[in-house]
């Protein structure tokens, strides 16, 4: 147990010195002292099952950043506290330290069972818990309450993004298949003059040939993109052809056939291949058929194009949502960041008035983690970026090995910068530099919460006027939760 305890020995500690002999003594009946050599006294995280004054000695304190322990505070003040200091205040989960404590050298300590302590402070100081209990668990809920609503205005507003972002491809589609209907009917009417006795089977297997080859065309003209002087030129070039051969809306044509990647060579080609096998066959006609063909073969492009970025759209929602998804297991850096600036689609990119960079480090491994969480640090972030750049400027992505256990992700944006005086405060809860009723200041306080606490990382900021970095460190392996007794019998 320990040696005797003596009032008047805590009668000699500030945190003492105002109670009477009859509380000291209930302190001294429940409690001892104890001397403790070198070395840990309580863990962080580890259940917290006793109170700690210190009498005599020096204590070092700590909590884990980042997959490392930070100092926090290194004291030899008699009579600070430590451990199950909060084990009065009610709960659903059990009271855990908040900290790692170790002394340096041998150091003396009054101790007291968790339980114990609680008793007495409920007894002792009933309205001065009442008061605390208040404070904290009232707090609590409000964070709560306020952080629900700020996950779904952050959603409502990623949302909005989203649905901007598939209208656009949903509206293309819609378009191209309007354009592709009204083609495809006048490709009928156009095959029904061509076979009315103007081309012979022979001409028509030709065009028929010529066609797939025009349709293979279309498809390999992504990759030879031209620049704005090259098209003008080849343009032109095929408009004075089609003009010189007696082609009608030769003008029209020409923008269609480059498009297609085709050039005067090619429609030479075509010219030889009917002549050498009808040269009644009228070239205009068979022209225009290819045109029809070209056209509907963009406007199939075009359906695809929308349909793989509704499809890629889709996919990043349900990335940065993890619908379906276990809420701890092991995921890439990149994705889920790629996946949260997807639903910044509308603000942030190209053809956005905010630029973005990417510095990424694609050797890093995956890490063992909360997803579904770390999207949330990443559009909390990510959204006071663009506000404090008032939605035009320059975000940077890096991510980087900050050591042989922890990865490190920065994202930096050039907007002014944070005053001095209150950067010191960015993180507390309910905080915040937006006008009132815009901001619950639980933004970040969210994302230190979700980084710190539940990834066992460390989340910090760096400022100056244009720059303003924020740094997150996550461990390899953040902390698996436990498992629970159906887990268990499930299998899980």
């Amino acid at each position: 147990m320990g040696d005797k305890c003596l009032p008047d020995e805590l009668r000699t500690l500030f945190l003492f010195e105002a109670l009477t002999d009859e509380q000291l003594q209930t302190l001294c009946d429940n409690g001892h002292i104890a001397t403790f050599q070198p070395g840990p006294i309580h863990i962080e995280g580890e259940p917290a099952t006793c109170f700690y004054v210190l009498i005599e000695g020096e204590l070092v304190m700590s909590k884990r950043s980042g997959g490392v322990d930070i100092e926090t505070n290194r004291t030899t003040q008699r009579g600070v506290y430590c451990g199950a200091w909060s084990a009065y205040i009610p709960g659903d989960e059990q009271h855990v330290y908040q900290a790692t404590v170790r002394v340096t050298r041998p150091s003396k300590f009054f101790v007291l069972d968790a339980d114990a302590f609680a008793e007495f402070m409920k007894s002792q100081f009933p309205m001065a818990v009442h008061l605390l209990e208040g404070h904290m668990v009232g707090g609590l809920r409000q964070r709560q309450i306020l952080g629900q609503r700020e996950k779904l205005l952050a959603l409502g507003q990623l949302s909005a993004g989203l649905t901007h972002q598939l209208n656009n491809p949903a509206g293309a589609t819609a378009r191209a298949v309007a354009d592709l209907r009204e083609g495809v009917g006048k490709m009928r009417h156009k095959l029904a003059m061509l076979a009315d006795g103007k081309f012979t089977p022979a001409a028509l297997k030709v065009l028929v040939s010529i066609q797939d080859e025009v349709a293979e065309q279309v498809a390999k003209s992504k990759s030879q993109e031209l620049s704005a002087l090259e098209t003008s030129d080849r343009e032109d070039q095929i408009g004075d052809w089609l003009d010189d051969h007696g082609i009608a809306a030769a003008w029209d044509y020409a923008p269609t056939f480059v498009e297609a990647g085709l050039d005067v060579d090619w429609l030479e080609r075509v010219e030889a291949s009917i002549d050498d096998v009808d040269c009644s066959a009228t070239l205009p006609g068979a022209i225009g058929w290819l045109k029809y063909t070209i056209d509907n073969e963009l406007l199939m492009n075009q359906i695809a194009e929308a349909s793989k970025r509704i499809s890629a759209l889709l996919a990043g929602a349900k990335q940065y949502s993890q619908m379906d998804r276990a809420p701890y297991q092991t995921a890439d850096i990149h994705e889920l960041l790629h996946s949260t600036l997807m639903m910044f689609g509308g603000k942030i990119g190209k053809d956005t008035p905010v630029k973005l960079v990417k510095e990424y480090d694609k050797s890093l491994p995956e890490l063992g983690c909360y997803p579904g969480d770390l999207n949330q640090v990443w559009t909390n972030i990510i959204d006071n970026a663009i506000q404090a750049m008032g939605g035009h400027g320059t975000l940077t992505i890096r991510t980087m090995r900050e050591s042989e256990s922890t990865v490190r992700v920065e994202i930096a944006d050039d907007g002014p910068g944070i005053p001095e005086d209150i950067i010191e405060r960015i993180f507390t809860p309910f905080f915040t530099t937006k006008p009132f009723g815009e901001g619950t200041g639980l933004g970040l306080d969210l994302a230190w919460r979700i980084v710190v606490e539940k990834h066992h990382g460390n989340l910090s900021v760096e400022s100056r006027p244009g720059e303003t970095k924020f740094i997150v460190c996550l461990p390899l392996h953040a902390p698996a939760p436990a498992l629970t007794a159906d887990d268990v019998e499930t299998g899980a």
